[in-house]
């Protein structure tokens, strides 16, 4: 068996495919420049008669998945097989592997730096040293710039996957109340609460949405459910813009009907003249799209992705 590999995969995870495969042709996109567009990716998997293709930012359509009749498992090294053409695969008879979770300690890492940042003003008051402002009397800052806690706060998650329930694990020691709305979220939990989508909305302090894009989720949140929020809440969003309808956001914004938002998605990536206009508000906290970004995250998929790449091998025999 061979395998084809454009996602970043560390040393320990490629030795041990060479372990598994007989052949480990490694390309990642980072060498490439950007992600290989389907006519790339079809003149390389063309060449050979792989087994499985593991890759991360390509987009693998059907020109891609036709190149290679011999494919039988496409890992996707991504929280949703986003970039693959998954219907059209599986009319192949090829598995699709992801690695649900991989991002989980990132994004709930930066999601609590991000709303601590803005409920304590640090950007701002950081930005008032630059200036040169500090010169008036020595509690000027300490009145000014004088924020929140997070410690106490009801945080409602919109959507109790991998995600949301690692940032609710990390949120509840400091202490915070967590309740979610997820009708796919069973487990029975006493230190989370399941709740209607309205009373996330209503009660929350902090409205988090970690939702997948799906025919159901895409413009889920919009006027009906951002104003039913408390005046002094936070609105953070770190999985997909899609989910909201920014005009709904901007108006809620400018209403000041919520305290502000954190954003780490965008409707256009980079962004337009629309999403500067949110980017720029001064009751917006905005990253470029970095709450999965760190160096581990790409260790974490390939753990995931060997595990279930060692149980398929396990099924053939």
């Amino acid at each position: 068996m061979k395998v084809l590999v454009t996602s970043p995969y560390n040393e320990t995870g490629l030795d041990q495919l060479k372990q598994w495969f007989e052949e480990v042709d490694y390309r990642s996109w980072k060498e490439h420049g950007r992600g290989y567009q389907p006519q790339e990716l079809a003149d390389i998997l063309s060449k050979k008669s792989y087994t499985v293709f593991i890759t991360e930012h390509d987009v693998v359509d059907r020109i891609a998945i036709d190149a290679c009749p011999s494919l039988q498992v496409i890992g996707v090294c991504r929280g949703t097989p986003s970039n693959v053409d998954v219907e059209y695969a599986q009319t192949k008879g090829i598995e699709i592997i992801n690695t649900p979770g991989r991002n989980a300690q990132a994004v709930a890492e930066m999601f609590i730096a991000n709303v601590i940042t803005f409920y304590r003003k640090t950007i701002a008051a950081r930005q008032w040293m630059i200036d040169g402002k500090w010169k008036e009397g020595a509690h000027t800052s300490y009145l000014e710039f004088k924020g929140n806690e997070l410690a106490g706060k009801k945080v409602g998650m919109i959507g109790f996957g991998a995600v949301g329930q690692h940032i609710a694990r990390m949120l509840k020691v400091f202490p915070c109340a967590i309740q979610y709305y997820d009708p796919y979220y069973t487990d029975d939990d006493s230190d989370y609460h399941s709740v209607s989508l309205e009373a996330v909305f209503e009660t929350s302090d902090i409205v988090a949405v970690n939702l997948p894009v799906n025919e159901s989720t895409k413009g889920m949140i919009g006027r009906e459910q951002l104003s039913l929020m408390k005046p002094d809440a936070l609105f953070v969003n770190m999985s997909r813009a899609v989910v909201v309808q920014r005009e709904a956001l901007i108006d809620t914004l400018e209403k000041r009907s919520i305290r502000g938002a954190v954003l780490d998605v965008f409707d256009h990536e980079p962004p337009d003249e629309v999403d500067l206009e949110l980017i720029r508000r001064p009751d917006v906290l905005a990253t470029p799209h970095i709450a999965g970004a760190t160096h581990e995250v790409e260790d974490h998929h390939v753990r995931i992705m060997n595990e279930s790449l060692e149980e398929w091998i396990k099924r053939r025999k």
